[in-house]
């Protein structure tokens, strides 16, 4: 974990209530997919902790959807903004799982933390497929910025993912997914191979200390914000 100031280079509305973030800051380097940070706003007692979408040596992309106060001030930032920021927070994918053809499963939010996933799945040599759900069309985002890494992308925009062909086809050996909760459920139950869930949960500290975000599992109780938000599906306890 470190604390850092960055600063905004851009944040534009993409949808109706989801905005793409883009920093510059000097802890931008190292970031694991599925790892967040946690940003420090004006007016609001904790921080609001949001997944990394990309990041580079210098620069750190978030994307997230307004829905309280927090996010609102969030939205309202300029270019040339400073904000304060705890980086390199959880547990991220581990891209060196047992197999060749995963597929990442993203479900409204839950998808930009599978964009960065899907850079480093490839960059080894893996063969991704990626599968997005949104409520309605005017909520996709990453489409065609998946489609650019030279991935396949389905894009389910009624119905539900495991519907899906790509996923009843099971032509799969792994599963990466983020998103709500009840998603994750059918896809733990409609599976039949091993995977990674990244869990959304309410956070006090973001960093392990106040338990606020402990869940129990089959290896015993785990805090979401240190050793998830990933968990491997075996551990799972529903």
């Amino acid at each position: 974990m470190e604390q850092s100031l960055f600063t905004v280079k851009e944040n534009i509305s993409i949808n109706t209530n989801v905005f793409r973030m883009t920093l510059e800051g000097a802890s931008s380097k190292g970031h694991k997919p599925g790892q967040f940070v946690n940003f420090n706003i004006d007016g609001c007692y904790l921080r609001r902790p949001i997944s990394v979408c990309d990041s580079t040596d210098t620069t750190l992309t978030v994307m997230y959807k307004v829905v309280g106060g927090g996010t609102e001030i969030l939205s309202k930032t300029k270019p040339g903004d400073t904000l304060d920021i705890l980086t390199h927070l959880g547990n991220g994918f581990d891209v060196n799982a047992d197999c060749s053809s995963p597929l990442l499963i993203g479900g409204g939010i839950g998808c930009p933390p599978l964009y960065k996933l899907a850079k480093e799945l490839i960059a080894i040599g893996k063969k991704p497929h990626v599968l997005l759900g949104f409520n309605n069309p005017q909520e996709v985002i990453l489409e065609e910025d998946f489609k650019a890494l030279g991935v396949n992308v389905t894009v389910v925009t009624k119905g539900f993912v495991t519907q899906a062909d790509v996923f009843t086809s099971r032509n799969f050996d792994y599963i990466y997914t983020c998103g709500p909760i009840p998603m994750l459920k059918a896809i733990y139950d409609g599976s039949v191979v091993s995977g990674q869930y990244s869990f959304e949960e309410r956070m006090g500290c973001g960093f392990g200390a106040c338990m606020g975000c402990s869940c129990k599992t089959k290896y015993g109780n785990k805090r979401i914000c240190k050793d998830g938000p990933v968990l491997v599906k075996e551990e799972i306890i529903w």
